[in-house]
């Protein structure tokens, strides 16, 4: 140890805090290869004991917090029978801290053609500029996969949200920004999906905009398949749209005075910015 409280560098090696970054001083004098080689090695050596140092740490740290307890206790979740929570000591905190943000959840929510998706890739383009990494689960995309199987019923609607809310959690757990734009109609389906994650992961956006309005725009022509009674169960038509009673961002639209969705997704943004979500 030297007086600054670090190792000295070996003889003709400068080196990194992590293996894999060497490079030879002394240009000057005589090429030693096998002193040299000597000397590579023992970092390299020096590297890998750092980093099992490392390791053990976090294995210890996960021993700790789990002393006492019964590992080999087993569950039943719904119709999943003998299963078993696995942690791992790389945990939420440790990824937002490499991400640079917190993890949490956008719930978009409002009528057909209220504007939710446009909004989503608005805020999601915005974030990405700022550097900041998000993911969209949008209604429509979920449909082509993960909820194909599912219809427009009540029953399946919920099961939809429900699919959604688990995979949005996961993606805050990861660290991410994630951005979900749904119907979402029922006001117990919503809830259900906020307390799948702690209360302030979760930020629902009330797309505030008037049936007359969303009628007009219709960029799937659904609003009028539905009044011709083509569609059965439309929300806003003959299915009802439960609008959130304290949401935490309301963006308003009223009939011939609708902001630009940038303007609105800013406000998200801001939101996000105040609340601290965008660093970590």
């Amino acid at each position: 140890m030297n007086a600054s409280g670090l190792k000295p560098a070996l003889p003709g090696i400068s080196r990194s805090k992590r293996l894999g970054f060497f490079s030879f001083s002394d240009r000057n004098k005589p090429f030693d290869s096998k002193q040299r080689g000597v000397c590579l090695i023992k970092a390299a050596m020096e590297e890998t004991q750092t980093l099992k140092q490392d390791v053990n740490g976090m294995v210890d740290k996960l021993a700790n917090r789990h002393a006492g307890k019964n590992h080999n206790q087993l569950s039943t979740i719904g119709n999943s029978t003998n299963i078993k929570w696995h942690e791992c000591p790389v945990e939420k905190i440790d990824r937002e801290k490499l991400l640079k943000q917190k993890g949490c959840v956008i719930w978009i929510t409002g009528l057909s053609g209220s504007g939710k998706s446009t909004v989503a890739c608005a805020l999601s383009h915005m974030l990405y500029q700022r550097g900041n990494l998000s993911y969209i689960l949008d209604g429509d995309n979920v449909r082509h996969g993960l909820n194909r199987d599912l219809s427009f019923k009540a029953e399946d609607r919920a099961e939809n949200i429900r699919r959604v809310g688990e995979v949005a959690k996961l993606f805050a757990d990861a660290g991410f920004i994630c951005i979900a734009c749904l119907i979402s109609p029922y006001r117990r389906d919503r809830a259900e999906c906020r307390s799948m994650l702690p209360n302030r992961d979760f930020v629902e956006v009330f797309m505030d905009v008037p049936l007359q309005v969303c009628e007009n725009r219709d960029p799937k022509g659904l609003y009028k398949l539905a009044r011709a009674g083509k569609i059965k169960g439309f929300t806003g038509i003959d299915d009802p749209y439960e609008p959130p009673l304290d949401a935490e961002i309301v963006l308003q639209c009223n009939t011939g005075d609708c902001s630009n969705p940038c303007d609105m997704a800013e406000k998200v943004l801001s939101y996000l910015e105040v609340e601290g979500y965008l660093q970590a």
